[in-house]
């Protein structure tokens, strides 16, 4: 009954915040859990969802070279440029940081808890946009990492 709850009050927020994205979500759960053999299909979707998430984020990235509106030159063109090289340094430090908040979430999954409170928290009041738990742990694990080595010296 709690789980209902909370999700409830997630799509309250959700509405009165106009966030499309987290209503929708929010209303996809719901909607699971009013099927049958529900707990098979969260369980599923609680393992697999965040890779079936970046796999149709990736093919999403992909699009505008399979349509040709983006070609090698491009590429080649925006690495002639500062802001060029920054965004590929930051696609790069993304890239490890999830791969080190994946490995966070495995170790720890308590703090899925806090990470996806505060995404909601960003995304409702701060206009973000829920791509960044795996980030976010990520984050949480480099943070977490200085501090140990501050705190054993």
């Amino acid at each position: 009954m709690e789980s209902w709850l909370f999700l409830g009050i997630i799509l309250l927020v959700a509405f009165l915040a106009k966030n499309q994205s987290l209503l929708i979500a929010t209303l996809a759960v719901l909607a699971l859990k009013l099927l049958p053999q529900s707990d098979k299909i969260l369980t599923i979707l609680n393992q697999k969802g965040i890779n079936w998430g970046v796999t149709l984020i990736s093919a999403t990235i992909l699009v505008p070279i399979a349509t040709g509106d983006i070609v090698l030159k491009d590429l080649l063109d925006t690495l002639k440029s500062p802001l060029g090289w920054v965004a590929t340094i930051c696609g790069v430090l993304v890239a490890m940081l999830s791969a080190r908040g994946v490995g966070l979430i495995a170790s720890s999954p308590e703090v899925t808890v806090a990470l996806v409170f505060g995404t909601i928290m960003g995304v409702v009041f701060l206009k973000g946009v829920a791509a960044g738990p795996v980030i976010a742990a990520g984050i949480t694990y480099c943070i977490m990492q200085a501090i140990q080595v501050f705190t054993t010296k």
